[in-house]
């Protein structure tokens, strides 16, 4: 608002403060800015169309495309973008999974101490139950970790590829991450421990088929960073 004093030889205007405020924005800033957001936007809808085109390659049959290039396809996919389905034909899951997971810790006058079993699928569990949203985190990662473990090692544990090794490695710290936040202790080494439920089939035919036996899968003791004080 403009103030008016008066005085002998009239009325007089004293200064607005806003007449001293900062210079707005050259117009070279603001096209540089504009310049800048367009080229955010572009590459945000170029990695979108990417891959969504790589995970259609992924879980679509096998084809032309996708086994030329599949080297690409599966190092953007595995292992956080890993479909456990397929396009014409979805895979959902027969069995139950408790994965369980005990750590050791070397003391200093030498004996090795090793705790109880903590049971990482229970937590995962709790996570998603009554949760109307629940996390990628819990329903996911610890189960597809385990998932991609057991297709690139078999049954003797034994890592033959990079990617094998890659996968061994994620499920080993997905692992030891889960106990630390949990266990205050101090510990080296980690084990895991799967034990495989198989589901019945409803109705009748459960009643004709013999029970499927529970397989109860020990894994061997893992060199870890050490986790706690």
């Amino acid at each position: 608002m403009e103030v008016i004093q008066q005085s002998h030889s009239g009325p007089a205007t004293r200064e607005r403060p806003d007449d001293t405020a900062a210079p707005h924005m050259s117009s070279r800033d603001g096209r540089v800015l504009t310049s800048v957001l367009r080229a955010a936007v572009v590459l945000c809808l170029v990695t979108s169309v990417v891959h969504v085109i790589l995970v259609f390659l992924h879980v679509a049959p096998a084809n032309t495309v996708s086994k030329r290039y599949s080297p690409l396809i599966n190092a953007w996919v595995y292992p956080f973008f890993e479909q456990n389905w397929r396009l014409f034909a979805p895979d959902p899951e027969s069995i139950n999974r408790k994965i369980l997971a005990r750590t050791a810790h070397t003391g200093s006058d030498g004996p090795v101490q090793v705790g109880p079993w903590f049971d990482l699928s229970a937590v995962d569990s709790s996570a998603v139950e009554h949760q109307p949203f629940p996390s990628h985190t819990a329903q996911n990662m610890l189960r597809r970790a385990w998932t991609g473990y057991v297709d690139t090692h078999g049954g003797d544990d034994r890592a033959r590829t990079e990617r094998a090794l890659m996968l061994q490695e994620y499920l080993t710290n997905i692992a030891a991450d889960r106990v630390a936040a949990h266990n205050s202790g101090t510990f080296d080494f980690i084990q895991l421990r799967v034990v495989t439920l198989p589901i019945e089939p409803p109705g009748p035919v459960a009643g004709k088929r013999p029970p499927m036996p529970v397989e109860d899968r020990l894994l061997p003791w893992w060199k870890v960073a050490r986790h706690g004080n």
